[in-house]
């Protein structure tokens, strides 16, 4: 018993060590520190506005794509829901509405995603990447390439990710790594073609009623949409043989 209880506290001890060592680590990046110095105090502000605590910061990303917006919700990690704590302009754009299929083909994803590299010299300022090809977009495309490296990055100019000014682009870094500093391993990020309302929907069902996969996939994301819109909290789901998303309640 006493072996197994020193174990279990090594682990712990191990795992706020590392922890402690991304933000670290992260600082020691010339751009990541230019971040603090010129965003720390505008942004423990707003979290402090909204009643977040800097150390309990939990994130979620929302991006949609004819808007040209991206917007973060935020809560305590005790907390229930996410509450929209900012939105961001995206600055530039590419491809159409509709889905990522394939390398080259300047497409934007849509759909569930998360964070998964965070690239403090990146060729555009400072990165965040998505994991675009997900399971979902292996199943639903049958090209040899399906294309990667998308990211939520800076310079504000894009071949398919979501582009944002150096200025924002170090407001959401610093966002994404207090968040994994705080244990968060993953950071939603949920890309929708346009918010997905009724009156949304029935204008975009006219616009590409000839387009019947692209109807029925955006019929799946809507419910993912209002689902995330009803309670606010992370949305749970897997993925079917077709690649379309089945969600948990």
């Amino acid at each position: 018993m006493k072996t197994t209880i020193t174990y279990i506290l090594a682990l712990f001890f191990s795992t706020l060590i590392q922890q402690s060592d991304f933000l670290s680590e992260q600082k020691k990046y010339e751009r990541v520190q230019a971040a603090f110095e010129a965003k720390g105090s505008i942004l423990s502000e707003k979290l402090r506005i909204n009643g977040i605590q800097p150390e309990q910061l939990n994130i979620l990303i929302v991006a949609y794509k004819e808007e040209k917006v991206l917007e973060i919700f935020a809560k305590n990690l005790k907390d229930r829901n996410y509450k929209k704590l900012v939105a961001y302009p995206i600055c530039q754009q590419s491809g159409r509405l509709g889905p990522k299929w394939k390398q080259g083909d300047l497409q934007v994803p849509e759909g569930f995603y998360q964070i998964d590299r965070f690239n403090p010299v990146s060729t555009y300022y400072l990165s965040l990447g998505i994991n675009y090809p997900n399971k979902a977009d292996y199943l639903r495309s049958d090209a040899v390439d399906r294309g990667g490296d998308i990211f939520i990055h800076g310079e504000c100019v894009t071949v398919g990710c979501l582009p944002m000014t150096n200025d924002l682009i170090q407001e959401i870094y610093l966002y994404a790594i207090q968040a994994r500093q705080n244990g968060q391993e993953d950071i939603p990020v949920y890309i929708f073609p346009f918010r997905m309302t009724k009156e949304n929907m029935s204008i975009h069902q006219e616009k590409f009623k000839e387009d019947e996969v692209l109807l029925n996939f955006w019929k799946n994301l809507k419910t993912g949409f209002d689902t995330f819109e009803k309670d606010k909290n992370p949305i749970s789901f897997s993925v079917d043989k077709k690649g379309l998303y089945v969600f948990r309640k």
